[in-house]
Formats: structure tokens, sequence, C-alpha cells
């Protein structure tokens, strides 16, 4: 195995320091309870990856509001008391392993599948742009999305202020960072996105109007939260409903938003992608690379570095600070004991996410496979 020292070097989000350079990239595992509190079971989930090694567990998205955020049924969520409560379970459980853990708020906006108390009829998204592909089967989702209807602009005043709320709830639990979903097609996504995005005022057009929800989002969050945590973007070029999409400008694009989000404050940029060193817009950098480019920030990389030789090479090559591992991490919930102790790393296999991908399932297909 080749020199992976550099991925076990301590480094830092903000004024967050990280005992090494490895995260958990957040999974949606469809296990709450079906009011959106967090688990015993997910708390012990989340512990096995801080025991295992990992500096930096980012929790799967958890709604932000009780209205039209939840995407899927069994979801869990930070709206109120008794969800904030449930969390802290978890947070302590990292904590007692080492490990820092972040909160990852999202809304769904045109890609629901179902509440945990129901289906939800009226799904809303930038413009009434009916979703491509369809919904996930082992998230419970069956047939297409349907259209969704414009939000206004009063609903879009709401949307940001319960991010907020939901920050600060996660922020009394004790979470040590903060997440905001702006990728994989969600509302966030659909608003930086140009063919969800069909609207003619201060949030459409042009690459500044679509990015500005994001900015807004941003500001509100870490001025809600005093400054006191890391506060953080992902962003994604593909979507859970359509994996082929690229940003419509190419590197302008990367040139022209890059700088808001830091300018706005954020902590990090982590970007996901299916393949994290793939160039993207002929540029000769991929999507990480790019963000690190244009704004200086920490950058965290998603997306097929589960081969210790890759993900060194992202952090060796300037690319990215912090390597996040999803399918890896759901194999090897100790890849970093793993890979720092030379041991040999098992195989992901799409089994464990059937018939759904959530964590009693999980724990069958491991007892099965002995």
């Amino acid at each position: 195995m080749s020199d992976t020292s550099i991925l076990f070097q301590p480094t830092s989000l903000g004024s967050l320091e990280l005992k090494n350079r490895l995260a958990v990239a957040p999974m949606t595992r469809v296990s709450a309870t079906e009011d959106g509190c967090a688990t015993q079971q997910m708390a012990e989930y989340y512990r096995r990856y801080a025991a295992g090694g990992f500096a930096f567990v980012i929790v799967e998205a958890c709604y932000i509001d009780d209205q039209h955020a939840q995407g899927y049924h069994f979801q869990p969520g930070i709206i109120n008391a008794a969800q904030a409560g449930a969390w802290k379970t978890v947070v302590d459980a990292v904590h007692a392993e080492g490990a820092k853990i972040c909160m990852q708020l999202v809304h769904a906006g045109a890609l629901v599948q179902g509440r945990n108390s129901g289906y939800v009829e009226g799904a809303i998204a930038p413009s009434a742009v009916e979703p491509k592909g369809e919904m996930l089967d082992f998230y419970r989702g069956e047939g297409g999305y349907p259209t969704p209807r414009e939000i206004t602009t009063d609903e879009l005043i709401a949307v940001k202020d319960a991010f907020v709320s939901a920050a600060i709830h996660a922020q009394k639990t004790g979470f040590d960072a903060i997440e905001i979903h702006g990728a994989n097609g969600y509302l966030l996504d659909q608003f930086w996105t140009a063919y969800t995005n069909q609207r003619t005022d201060q949030y459409g057009g042009s690459a500044r109007n679509r990015i500005r929800l994001d900015e807004e989002i941003l500001r509100a969050v870490i001025a809600g939260t005093q400054g006191t945590l890391p506060v953080g973007l992902r962003l994604s070029q593909s979507k859970v409903n359509d994996f082929e999409y690229q940003w419509v400008g190419g590197e302008q694009d990367a040139a022209d938003i890059f700088p808001i989000i830091k300018d706005a404050g954020a902590a990090f940029v982590h970007i996901t992608e299916h393949l994290a060193t793939d160039e993207v817009f002929g540029s000769g950098h991929s999507l990480a690379a790019l963000a690190k480019k244009y704004s200086s920030l920490p950058v965290i990389a998603n997306g097929g570095l589960g081969d210790p030789a890759t993900a060194v090479s992202v952090v060796a090559g300037g690319n990215a600070d912090i390597v996040a591992q999803g399918k890896a991490a759901l194999a090897n919930q100790d890849w970093p004991n793993k890979v720092q102790s030379g041991k040999a790393l098992e195989d992901f296999d799409f089994g464990m996410l059937g018939p759904i991908a959530n964590l009693d399932n999980a724990e069958i297909f491991f007892a099965n496979r002995g």
C-alpha cells in the first residue's frame, strides 16, 4: 500500500480542529421513527464510524420544516425539541469516540416521495417543472415525480427561516458544524440548475441569481448561530434523479459562484461527484479542484475515493483538504483504521441497500455475509 500518512494529518474547518482528513459522507438511511426522530440504532451506526477512525461524521440529510421540506418516509428531521433531543444521543455517541459530528440540513423541493405521516401533495420548487427520472424504490418510492408548483416569495422567506431554526436546534444539541445541502437535485440545487429554474426574478437567470438562495441561507444560518460553529455548503452536478447533468456555464460558473460562497461566510465547500477525480468542463481540473481554486476555502471531496491511493492523490495534489467516504464507508465503517494499519478493505456491495436502504436491511446483509 502506498504512503497514506497525508490522510492522517490534522486539519481544520474554520475554528473546528479535526484529527485527520477523513470524513463520512452524508447518506440517507431512512431509519428514523415515523415522526422523524433519530433512534438508538442510528446512534450505534454513527458511533461505529467514529470508533473506526473517521474524524468528521456528516449525518444524513435532515428536513427543516413540517411543511414541504421532507423528501422520504422515515427520514429524520431537526425541527423541534423531540427531534433535537433524539439527535443528542447520536452526538454524544460520536463525541465519546473522539470524532466531530456535522448536521446536514435539506429541503427536498420537488423531489418528494413521501412524509413520515403520509405522502405530500403539492411539492414546491423554483418553477413548475416536472422532475426528470423516477422515485427511488430503495427509499420506498414508486413512479415519476409529480410536477411541483412555483414557490412564492413568502414561502422563500419561510424556507430561509426554517434553515435558521433547524441550525439553531443543531447548535444547541451539540453538533460541531452545519452543512447546507445544495446538491443532488434538492431544492437549493433546483434553484442552481438551469432547466429546473425558469424564474425571471432575482433568483433566476444568471449564475449570480441562481446561487442567491444558497448565499442568503448561508448568511442567515451563520448569523442565527452567531458564528459559533463552521457552516458549509454541499454542491454537485449530478442529482438523484439526473446523473448526467452538468453546469451550463462550465468553469465560468465555478468562477462566478465560489467567491460568492466564500464572501457569504462559508467555512468549507463539500463537492460530491460520481468520480471526484474526473476532469470537468475541459478545464484540466476536477470540480473539487475548481472549488479550491476559486474559493480558497477548505474543500471536502466525495465520490469514488475508496481506494486509498486515489484518496491520497486528491489531497496531495491540493485538490481537496478532506476526503469523504460514502459507499466505501458503508462497507468499511473502520476505513481509516484499516488503511492506517495496512489491512484489506471490503468491497462495497449494493446488496446492503436492498430492498430498502435502511439500517435493518444493512444489519441483515452483514449478518448473512458473516
